[in-house]
């Protein structure tokens, strides 16, 4: 496993899959490692995967200074990466919680990124809400399958404040296109893999400016693509518009039956739609 050194001297661990142009790639979670990621059902065909695991997560040591966890100090790790690799500019993929960070590297460093891809995003860091009627809507189709009454009334508690741990728990399904065996092994093996200390400072105070940020989108010229799945209430697709309304050049893409990993929902699809792209 390769490392790196982040400004802070903090070792990095980051994952290479495939060959071909590199294409990094930010984990969510938030703060999670890259391991749940695989190799975005076959897209390391494609391209040279490079998987970083954030600091405190995988194979990433623990900083000494744990307010180094907050999304916008994350920013110089990912551009010593950039360095590390040798690139004047990257191709750069976030997922949920990752596309913040994604979208705050862009804001203070956008001559550094060439295609930028964001698959079923966070929105923490631009600001948008997703009201509980919206993510209600999304789910609706989804009626019929057997798990939905227990899970569309957590979902509701939520919208509602009355949530509890229990109740966030209860939406899983929600996440899945399809809620099987296979998808209740993926979750569980994903939340051994995330870092819950460094999850609760990384959207603390300080960490987002959505007014600058969105400001700085607006700004940044290159190809975008914002990719959506059709039944996911962590990010609808309605919301997901929105977000790709903030970016001048943006490419809007809405994966059928998919939940919030749509490349395990629908692995050929997933990454034709991102070749297709990334070119």
């Amino acid at each position: 496993m390769p490392t790196y050194s982040a400004p802070d001297t903090t070792q990095l661990a980051y994952h290479v899959f495939g060959e071909g142009p590199p294409l990094v790639c930010l984990p969510g979670g938030p703060m999670q490692s890259s391991d749940y990621l695989g190799e975005l059902g076959g897209l390391s065909a494609h391209r040279q995967l490079i998987m970083l695991d954030p600091r405190g997560t995988g194979g990433s040591a623990v900083p000494e200074d744990s307010a180094s966890y907050r999304c916008d100090r994350l920013v110089d790790d990912v551009d010593a990466l950039r360095d590390h690799l040798g690139l004047d500019r990257m191709d750069l993929l976030g997922h949920s919680g990752g596309v913040n960070l994604a979208a705050l590297y862009v804001g203070r460093h956008p001559e550094r990124v060439d295609r930028l891809a964001l698959i079923t995003p966070s929105v923490w860091a631009v600001g948008i809400p997703i009201p509980g009627e919206v993510r209600r809507e999304t789910v609706r189709p989804r009626h019929d399958e057997p798990w939905f009454p227990e899970a569309y009334a957590a979902l509701e508690a939520i919208a509602e404040g009355r949530a509890t741990a229990d109740t966030w728990g209860a939406i899983t399904p929600f996440s899945y296109g399809r809620w099987d065996e296979e998808a209740r092994a993926y979750e569980s093996a994903g939340e051994a893999q995330r870092n819950d200390e460094a999850a609760g400072v990384f959207a603390g105070e300080g960490a987002f400016d959505p007014e600058s940020t969105r400001e700085a989108l607006g700004r940044f010229e290159r190809r975008v693509l914002l990719l959506a799945g059709e039944v996911d209430p962590g990010a609808p697709p309605a919301t997901v518009t929105e977000f790709a309304g903030l970016f001048p050049n943006a490419d809007l893409v809405v994966q059928p039956g998919a939940g919030h990993f749509p490349w395990r929902d629908d692995p050929e699809r997933f990454v034709a739609a991102t070749e297709a792209f990334l070119g």
